[in-house]
């Protein structure tokens, strides 16, 4: 199975802060990874660095086998790489389906004061996938007047509006309640599994990386300690010691 992002020997330090030491990593097409890893493990450093918000020290990524290493953010989600965040990057006075077609026009580098942004291809895109994640009875709605999960639930599909090769999502289920944390990854889950796309997750919550992880890899201080299966990633006795605390 072919890569579509391979990051090979990734350094970066801030001071005598090591962010990431000599980290590579390869996510064949398809694959859903998640990231994990304590607060200041290195996971958010290497999602930047993939996205272009910070430019590595040393070592290479590649999309699909093309260099992108400390390309501009924008350049970089032009290629086929998207990024949803833990808190939603939405315009809270427009409507869900207005946002959906700015961040398509954004997304194409279509959006300008003299090319429309509303045409019946991009309305059609932008009600396929509101649909999908349930969000339908929403797209006339202001994004104020949205509850939060629904706001975290547009925020990616707003990122899946440029057909991304590679989506990165930041802890898609923070803030939402033990109840309804399931039944969104399984939205996501349903919503992504129609579009050929593959995905990181940065993740803390180890329920939600077992069951819907085909791999995880476990940053620790820096570094990689652990890219397994989740089940394997979760005895290993380093993952229990620096990432979950359950070493006895």
């Amino acid at each position: 199975m072919s890569a579509v992002l391979s990051a090979k020997g990734l350094s970066k330090t801030f001071g005598a802060v090591v962010a990431a030491a000599d980290v590579n990593l390869d996510v064949p097409t398809g694959q859903r990874v998640s990231l994990i890893g304590s607060n200041g493990a290195g996971k958010t450093t290497f999602v930047n660095m993939v996205t272009g918000y910070l430019k590595p020290d040393a070592g290479s990524i590649t999309l699909e086998g093309r260099e992108i290493t400390g390309l501009a953010p924008r350049r970089i989600t032009q290629l086929g790489v998207a990024r949803s965040f833990q808190i939603p990057q939405l315009c809270a006075e427009l409507s869900a389906l207005d946002n959906m077609l700015v961040a398509a026009a954004c997304g194409d580098g279509a959006l300008s004061l003299w090319r429309p942004s509303h045409t019946a291809d991009k309305i059609e895109r932008a009600m396929g996938l509101l649909s999908r994640f349930g969000l339908s009875e929403h797209a006339g709605r202001r994004v104020a007047e949205l509850p939060g999960g629904v706001r975290k639930l547009l925020d990616i599909a707003m990122a899946l509006t440029g057909h991304p090769k590679l989506l990165l999502l930041d802890e898609p289920t923070s803030g939402v309640s033990v109840d309804e944390k399931f039944p969104m990854m399984d939205t996501i889950v349903g919503a992504l599994s129609r579009e050929a796309v593959t995905v990181l997750f940065v993740e803390h919550d180890m329920d939600i990386v077992t069951r819907y992880a085909d791999r995880v890899v476990a940053f620790y201080s820096g570094r990689i300690i652990a890219d397994d299966p989740p089940d394997q990633v979760l005895q290993d006795e380093q993952v229990q010691r620096y990432v979950t605390g359950t070493v006895r």
